[in-house]
């Protein structure tokens, strides 16, 4: 589909909006970081899969995907700090998802049991709009190790292909939806908790109000209208200038 080697030859304004992958935290999160700062913190232990764990999973997961190249759907933090290597990145839409802020985070992330954060999870809905990352098929198995640790770090998410749609045409791509059997997605969570957990929520990968920032600005560049995401946002700081 890119006949370049500029993997940002369709979206040039995402340049210098988008982490280098080979400068990332995330493409070094292990899990012996998250239990040596587990401990650090005094948080709930031994919630994460093992490696081993973590690896079957995978390779459970990407069967009969690992001799083509593999395209990522990120509709969260994936939008500005992939820590993969992608050829190409491309504006999409998926079609029968939105994005939903239900991830209550206690594990120290963004937040923790006593002020959890809140991030992006995907569920069922009207559509959403995010970002695909091309991941060349002789780096998939080096990239999707990386992106398991990221995404698969423990329960959470359930890895998906799913239809997206670019310029018109259907693309087969790889996501993360929520897995309601998590403890960590909480589709109950009220406005009023999602306002006070993401103005108070904080943790080793910064804070939620960040997190949700960074949404913003992102669609901001894409020009993604994104009015929920907008709207809250707003009631946050609305919410914190009047605490």
């Amino acid at each position: 589909m890119n006949t370049t080697s500029d993997p940002f030859s369709h979206h040039p304004e995402l340049r210098e909006k988008i982490a280098d992958p080979l400068q990332s935290f995330s493409r070094t999160l292990t899990t012996k970081f998250i239990a040596e700062k587990t401990r650090e913190l005094g948080l709930t232990p031994n919630w994460w899969y093992s490696d081993n764990d973590r690896e079957t999973l995978r390779a459970e997961a990407l069967v009969g995907h690992m001799d083509q190249d593999l395209w990522v759907f990120g509709y969260g933090s994936l939008m500005w700090d992939p820590a993969i290597r992608f050829s190409e990145v491309r504006r999409a839409h998926l079609p029968g998802y939105s994005r939903q802020f239900i991830l209550k985070d206690i594990y120290g992330g963004r937040g923790t049991e006593d002020a959890p954060g809140v991030m992006a999870a995907l569920d069922k809905g009207a559509g959403c709009d995010g970002l695909l990352f091309k991941i060349n098929q002789k780096n998939v198995d080096e990239e999707t190790e990386v992106l398991w640790r990221r995404e698969q770090i423990g329960p959470a998410y359930i890895p998906t292909f799913v239809e997206t749609i670019v310029a018109d045409q259907p693309i087969t791509a790889l996501t993360f939806v929520a897995d309601h059997d998590s403890i960590l997605i909480d589709a109950n969570m009220t406005r009023d908790e999602q306002i006070h957990y993401f103005a108070t929520g904080t943790g080793f990968m910064g804070t939620s109000l960040e997190y949700l920032e960074n949404v913003n600005a992102q669609f901001k560049t894409l020009g993604i209208v994104d009015e929920d995401a907008k709207a809250l946002l707003h009631e946050i700081q609305e919410y914190m200038r009047t605490r």
